[in-house]
């Protein structure tokens, strides 16, 4: 088992560190219904977590340290205007109404800024460090993170107009990836506490917690659909401990929260660290967006 520091050096503000040169990236959109995938846009350069906008017009990703837009109708992109200070790690995403941005800076000492959505001035909302934002709560009082704190990665909450952080989970391993459920009642994320990474929920406040998978893969990131019906997630093909590397293979794999099944997405993809972190559903729950790899 990886100790809390050995993790941390694993993390998202570590990705850029993790791809060799001349990585390809590709950002792919898939039909969730059909399966069918679509290239949007590709590169040669380390292209990570997109967000889809909440209008519907644009992906949100990062490279470099710094935000990018790929408008979907124009097949353009261009850099969200942010100043030199930003250091954008592949945690970020929209607010409910789409206006704001949550972004986590910073790559040793990664904080989770705030900024209007076409860019601006970064406000800064945690002060312990490092600190990676996953979920905003559906009525934006809240934000939801995993923070390293006393040598544990756990879910934190604060307040989206700033404040004191709360800790969420207490339990040995490290816990990651929170997302909100879009009633707001539920927190889904990944958890390390039985051995193995597997998805979980809990309420909002952190009570309750329940298991919802509990297989041979490794899974991170849980992202409810819009609607509440269906819960996305990667799956690394073997088992990778604590870890989430670039460069492996991997499936996009959806949960039926009624049926509590389980079904592949994707077929088994290059892909892993920046792949799907961070929330990637269309507004009308039809589509995801995601990133796979290749290196030449």
């Amino acid at each position: 088992m990886l100790t809390g520091i050995a993790a941390f050096f694993l993390h998202a503000g570590q990705s850029q560190a993790q791809a060799p040169a001349g990585v390809h990236s590709s950002l792919e959109i898939i039909d969730v219904a059909t399966g069918k995938r679509t290239v949007v846009y590709s590169e040669a350069a380390l292209l990570e977590a997109p967000n889809w906008s909440k209008d519907g017009h644009y992906l949100l990703f990062n490279k470099k340290g710094r935000l990018y837009r790929y408008w979907l109708n124009d097949r353009v992109t261009d850099e969200l205007p942010f100043d030199n200070t930003l250091q954008a790690n592949n945690d970020h995403g929209f607010s409910p109404d789409g206006s704001q941005l949550a972004i986590s800076s910073g790559n040793n000492s990664s904080h989770i800024f705030t900024a209007p959505a076409e860019g601006g001035p970064l406000r800064q909302l945690t002060h312990q460090s490092p600190s990676y934002w996953h979920g905003w709560s559906p009525d934006g009082k809240t934000l939801t993170f995993v923070g390293l704190r006393n040598g544990d990665f756990d879910i934190y909450t604060v307040p989206a107009d700033g404040g004191p952080e709360k800790r969420l989970t207490r339990e040995k391993g490290l816990d990651d990836g929170p997302d909100y459920s879009p009633d707001g009642q539920y927190i889904y994320f990944n958890s390390f506490r039985t051995g193995r990474m597997q998805i979980w929920r809990m309420k909002a406040d952190g009570s309750e917690p329940e298991q919802l998978t509990d297989d041979r893969y490794a899974n991170w990131f849980p992202h409810p659909s819009p609607n509440g019906k269906l819960v996305v997630f990667l799956s690394f093909m073997e088992n990778q401990q604590q870890e989430h590397p670039f460069g492996k293979n991997v499936q996009l794999r959806l949960l039926d929260i009624v049926s509590q099944t389980v079904r592949d997405l994707t077929p088994v993809f290059f892909g892993g660290q920046g792949t799907i972190n961070v929330p990637s559903w269309s507004p009308d729950g039809r589509r995801l967006a995601f990133v796979s790899y290749r290196i030449p």
